[in-house]
């Protein structure tokens, strides 16, 4: 069982910038972040906050210039390139707001990819794909290909193929970007059920603040620091 409210992610002093000298451009100026199993948090800022850096040290595609990230306690900036892609593949799922997904390949194709990934066999592969398609409401079009969907269906599929594998750690980078208001509130409370109900860590980037108001905190970044942070009771 998840025990809620122990760390899951910390920062601690992150730094990243690019150069030396005169040179030096900062998107990282030094983060403090503590993010504890089971929260929703919402990340906002304009562009060229740190926000999108930020996420990226997260999900262990780039690694701290200064200071730590620590992943359950485990400094990732000393991890080996292949130690944080097995981190990511069996920690981590992503979701995009540009969906991602492989444009000739069935909806439970691209769920089993991930799978595909870890050596699962084809049947169990399957199995597991399609259950997490059901856990969306997309079962019955599993053997349709992404140009068969909405864009609110390919978000669905996206988010399935995220979950797909029991990731501890959900980052979603702006999921309702490409979807009118009725899709957008319909990933939000997909979103919102896997937080609640399986207690997996869910941290979205959004520009939108209707979007962010169903995390329970929110993170403004600024300049490459951390601005202000708000959060609010569970209800």
């Amino acid at each position: 069982m998840i025990q809620p409210y122990l760390p899951v992610i910390e920062l601690k002093g992150t730094k990243k910038y690019y150069g030396s000298g005169d040179a030096t451009a900062y998107a990282l100026r030094g983060v403090d972040l503590t993010i504890h199993q089971g929260e929703f948090v919402a990340i906002m800022g304009p562009s060229g906050s740190g926000k999108s850096t930020a996420m990226n040290i997260i999900g262990c595609l780039d690694t701290p210039t200064e200071g730590q990230y620590l992943f359950e306690g485990i400094d990732v900036g000393g991890l080996s390139r292949d130690q944080r892609a097995l981190l990511r593949r069996n920690y981590i799922g992503f979701i995009f707001q540009g969906f991602n997904l492989l444009g000739k390949t069935s909806a439970v194709e691209n769920v089993e990819l991930p799978l595909l990934y870890r050596g699962v066999p084809a049947h169990e592969r399957r199995e597991m794909a399609m259950k997490a398609l059901h856990s969306v409401g997309l079962e019955n079009v599993a053997h349709h290909t992404p140009g068969e969907l909405s864009g609110g269906q390919q978000q669905r599929v996206a988010i399935a193929r995220a979950i797909v594998t029991n990731p501890l750690v959900l980052l979603a980078d702006e999921p309702t970007g490409n979807l009118d208001t009725a899709k957008s509130i319909e990933v939000m409370e997909l979103l919102r059920s896997f937080n609640r109900d399986q207690g997996i860590t869910v941290i979205m980037v959004t520009h939108e603040s209707d979007m962010a108001a169903y995390a329970t905190r929110t993170i403004h970044f600024r300049d490459g620091v951390i601005d202000t942070a708000e959060s609010k009771e569970l209800v």
